[in-house]
């Protein structure tokens, strides 16, 4: 079976269908949440309006109390196996500084553009369009296979903790979701997230750095209980670290401000986490013994200080990320985000923070928020063989290998589950044309690569499913 050549039939179809489901702001909106719609009208008009093409097509659809939805392309009966593909209909806000509407699709010189063609809108009904092809020329299959469809992806996944404990909607036994990159990813590290807390004495009197744990902070401003300053060391620091910043000397303390270069939280690496470097300079430059212990223990992404590091086997380093700091009333508090390999655990990761607490010259107390698993699948196992081969074979590229990643997809809720494409991290757009990337102003994707990814899938499901 040729699906590619099947995917360019229908894809003008798919255009009419994506234009539809992206026309729609499917952004959460808890505060307007009424029954069958828990987040709000926006996602449950996406959710309805996707059932609604599953009707249209002839397949069994069906609502799970607004929270999630399914649209299902044979039941095998009981005690078969059940394939299901995983992806969100819900989407971030569209923000500022679109040069195309954001809610409604816009074609331009190859690329598709508006909120949610990249996240996860196109994506996931490319994998339906996968499904329909199926049906449509009768592909003999021996396993359930479901499409299922959340609707809180972006904002805590409530969505589809509701289908799996709440509504006990079916559970797959193996499967993927279409909101990542192209080739496979089979590992994705577990994510701590760990505050750190002290009362101690400080020359701070407040400090904010960092609005989200996942991010390398970016600003630093703090107000120190002195008028002391001195200029030419708080420039020659700035200097020798590659930050910017500014600093006076007021009637309440001297304040201070620091600029680097923010991260994803999965790389901190590659940011210049201007927070810590805040905690750095008051620590030597006032001899601040609470900023002393807080930047002696976080200046290593890795965690070596924290008795913490480890390269894994599969998924390389554990990382660290200081995400948010905050010194107010007496009272500090860091948030770390932690990104760690299958070769340790959330137990062994708490006793090494604790035993590098114990250390210090002063009290600092450790809570964990909240800890999520390692995703882990046999690089060989038939899963991931059969998707590499899906997509070798529309793609001719039999270069790229399986890879593992340090954040987190949807394909963690499931066993046996990982995440396929259908971006291609490798492939840059033509920088005059001005593409944005997911969660980004005029947010794109080349039309091209979802007709692929249509035909990927397809031959990804029947290969799953026979």
């Amino acid at each position: 079976m040729d699906y590619r050549k099947l995917a360019d039939q229908s894809f003008d179809q798919y255009l009419n269908d994506l234009n539809t489901l992206v026309s729609i702001p499917s952004v959460r909106d808890k505060e307007h949440a009424s029954e069958g719609a828990p987040f709000g009208d926006g996602v449950k008009n996406a959710l309805e309006a996707l059932l609604e093409m599953g009707k249209r097509d002839g397949f069994e659809v069906k609502n799970y109390d607004g929270y999630a939805g399914t649209i299902t392309i044979h039941d095998a009966g009981e005690g078969a196996e059940r394939i299901g593909v995983l992806g969100h209909l819900d989407v971030v806000p569209a923000g500022d500084g679109w040069t195309r509407k954001p809610y409604g699709l816009t074609e331009e010189e190859g690329y598709l553009f508006g909120r949610g063609v990249l996240d996860d809108k196109g994506p996931l009904l490319a994998a339906y369009y996968a499904m329909k092809l199926l049906k449509e020329n009768n592909v003999p299959l021996n396993k359930t296979v479901y499409l299922i469809a959340g609707t809180d992806e972006e904002s805590g996944m409530e969505g589809i903790d509701y289908y799996i404990h709440k509504a006990h909607g079916p559970i797959p036994t193996a499967g993927f979701t279409p909101d990542a990159d192209f080739p496979v990813i089979y590992g994705e590290k577990g994510i701590m997230r760990i505050k750190l807390e002290s009362q101690a004495e400080s020359i701070v009197k407040w400090m904010e750095a960092g609005t989200r744990p996942n991010v390398v902070i970016q600003h630093a401003h703090a107000i120190l209980d002195t008028r002391e300053f001195n200029q030419e060391m708080f420039d020659f620091y700035l200097k020798t670290n590659g930050l910017t910043g500014s600093a006076s000397v007021e009637e309440d303390g001297v304040h201070l401000n620091m600029t680097g270069h923010p991260a994803h939280g999965a790389s901190p690496y590659l940011g210049n986490n201007a927070g810590v470097h805040m905690l750095n300079y008051i620590g030597e430059a006032y001899g601040d013994k609470l900023c002393q212990a807080y930047y002696s223990i976080l200046k290593d992404w890795k965690g070596t200080p924290l008795h913490i590091a480890i390269n894994g086997v599969y998924m390389g380093f554990l990382t660290m990320n200081v995400g948010i700091i905050r010194f107010e009333d007496g009272k500090s508090d860091v948030t770390l985000d932690i990104r760690y390999p299958n070769d340790t655990d959330p137990e062994k990761i708490e006793e090494g923070i604790q035993s590098a607490l114990n250390g210090l010259d002063v009290p600092v107390s450790m809570t964990v928020e909240t800890s999520e698993k390692p995703l882990f699948v046999d690089p060989n196992s038939k899963l991931v063989k059969d998707l590499m081969a899906s997509y070798a074979k529309y793609t001719g590229d039999t270069f790229r290998p399986a890879v593992t990643i340090g954040g987190g997809t949807y394909a963690k809720h499931f066993d046996n589950f990982v995440a396929f494409g259908p971006e291609k991290s490798w492939s840059q757009p033509p920088r005059e044309l001005h593409v944005g990337t997911i969660h980004s102003a005029d947010e794109g994707v080349a039309a091209a690569d979802l007709a692929e990814a249509i035909a990927i899938y397809a031959d990804a499901i029947e290969r799953l499913a026979s």
